[in-house]
């Protein structure tokens, strides 16, 4: 079989962020542009030569196409073998799953996570290493580099198969092994709780459980585990044929983005757990009849009823939050007396710390919470756990939640999200510097400190600076200010909002009424009106 070396000239805009490289589906349908970057991968990877690659994505637009040019790259670069889901779909988890379980040098995974799909939307690619942890910052810079300077890649002009029935089929040398995308994974979390308690709790009210799959990559995964192995009715699992639009929607978990299943969930008869994840499966959003459950509580509730769930009981050495999430995990892990870690966002620096045997346990403030069963942020593991714990203690959503304030205190949270141009959020940030580097914000504040995060991974000795400005009051609240690295245009500045109340306090309040005055404090200090003229926020989650 001849492969071909095709000139090409490097991309300026080839710097991947938290999770990848994300742009336009058009971006990314640009001629060279996806092979730039996948040549660029196997360029810093020689392992991958000789060696198993995994491949799958979310099923968003160009999905089928990005993975048939994958594939003719791969043995165009000497891989042994591509493992593929079933019509090259994977979720993000279970990826992750397949990279560890087939000792794969690494994968691919094909997804903008909960950004928009169809040909107006977005499109992204991710490199994830043995393991099935993502790349590390050395590695993602590495890849960059190399893309700024790329002048060839290699592309094989292979006949492939059909990617939608499984099967294994050797290609001039190459093994290409197309796989059930679902049911290793499934396994996996079976293995992890307790389906048969699960599955009687269920059983006790059928309609107590509700799944919103977005139409994203979920869909197929939570008919299998909910419905036909813990007996949840088809009909409890909404929107689960997954679409290369998501059916229009935004596939991202949240009560603005998912409003209309929050709305509809409250008004459903019964319903005690509502439950939803994003594009990619790495998301999740838990409801109770009465609230959605914040991310930050949700990862410390599973942290103080871990005992609960069988894969960690008894063995919760570690826990681990990103720098932005709120501080309600340290009460617990001081309770524990087990670390709690700090790290900067982006599941990288979990995946360092559960490789290292740091941490058993780990969450952020963007709906991303999971175990050590993988290196990656799991939507559905959170899900299993919310109704392994409601099973297991016999309490709501709401009553769960209750419990946890009542022991540890509340740390009320919300993030503002500003969508800005890049010269309004490079302004806004250098300005929130000068007053960090000072130590203190640039307004009548005493006692008010404020910093830049640095981060030293433990296992690694890497250092990465910059990652966030954080202001710290007086009363134990704290605002971070950072902008996002999951956007593929404009810049969007976050601005968290923490607020702690102790357990003998009001936990009761309305959280936006709580966070108001902090809300105007980080404004100011943001010069947010001054700088990019703003004073209300786009999105408040």
């Amino acid at each position: 079989m001849s492969f071909k070396e095709v000139d090409t000239i490097a991309f300026d805009d080839q710097k991947p962020g938290t999770a990848g490289l994300r742009k336009s589906v058009k971006r990314f349908q640009t001629p060279h542009y996806l092979e730039n970057f996948v040549q660029s991968v196997f360029d810093a990877v020689p392992a991958l030569k000789g060696d198993t690659l995994v491949l799958g994505g979310d099923g968003r637009f160009y999905n089928r196409e990005a993975a048939a040019s994958i594939i003719r790259m791969a043995h165009a670069n000497g891989v042994q073998r591509v493992v593929v889901g079933q019509g090259a779909l994977l979720s993000t988890p279970a990826a992750a799953h397949l990279i560890a379980q087939e000792q794969a040098t690494g994968g691919f995974l094909l997804t903008a996570s909960h950004n928009p799909g169809g040909p107006d939307g977005d499109f992204g690619i991710k490199f994830n290493v043995a393991g099935g942890g993502q790349a590390s910052a050395e590695l993602t810079d590495r890849i960059h580099a190399i893309s700024q300077a790329i002048e060839r890649y290699w592309i094989s002009e292979l006949s492939l198969p059909s990617l939608d029935e499984t099967g294994q089929h050797e290609i001039d040398g190459m093994v290409l092994d197309v796989v059930d995308p679902v049911s290793a994974h499934a396994d996996l979390l079976e293995a992890q709780f307790d389906f048969p308690r699960i599955r009687q709790w269920l059983s006790e009210k059928p309609e107590r459980f509700v799944f919103d799959a977005l139409h994203a990559i979920t869909g197929p995964y939570a008919r299998e585990i909910f419905c036909r192995r813990l007996g949840a009715p088809m009909a409890s699992v909404l929107n689960s044929q997954p679409k290369d639009d998501f059916g229009g929607g935004h596939p991202d978990p949240n009560p603005h983005d998912a409003a209309g299943f929050v709305q509809g969930f409250r008004k459903t008869s019964g319903a005690e757990l509502g439950a939803a994840s994003d594009g990619d499966g790495d998301r999740n959003m838990i409801l109770g009849p009465h609230r959605m459950v914040s991310p930050c509580d949700s990862l410390a509730v599973i942290a103080a009823n871990h005992d609960c769930i069988p894969a960690l009981a008894g063995n919760l050495k570690g826990v681990a939050r990103s720098m932005p999430t709120s501080r309600a995990l340290d009460e617990v892990a001081r309770s524990l007396e087990i670390p709690c870690h700090e790290t900067p966002t982006g599941w990288r620096f979990f995946a360092s710390l559960l490789e290292g045997g740091h941490i058993r346990l780990c969450g952020e403030e963007s709906f991303g919470t999971s175990s050590d069963h993988v290196r990656e942020k799991d939507g559905l593991w959170a899900v299993l756990a919310w109704m392994q714990m409601m099973a297991a203690r016999g309490l709501s959503v709401d009553e769960l939640l209750e419990a946890h304030w009542r022991r540890f205190g509340r740390h009320y949270f919300v993030r503002h999200d500003f969508a800005l141009n890049s010269e309004q959020g490079e302004a806004v940030i250098q300005y929130l510097g000068k007053q960090a580097d000072q130590g203190h914000p640039d307004t009548e504040s005493p006692g008010h400190l404020m910093d830049r995060f640095h981060y030293t991974d433990p296992v690694s000795g890497h250092r990465v600076e910059n990652q966030g400005i954080r202001l710290s009051c007086p009363d134990g609240a704290r605002v971070v200010f950072r902008l996002s690295g999951t956007g593929t245009k404009g810049a969007t500045l976050r601005i968290y909002l923490e607020q702690p109340v102790p357990a003998d306090g009001d936990w009761r309040r309305d959280r936006q009424t709580v966070l108001a005055p902090l809300a105007q404090k980080a404004a100011e200090v943001a010069g947010l009106k001054s700088l990019a003229g703003r004073e209300t926020a786009d999105v408040i989650i």
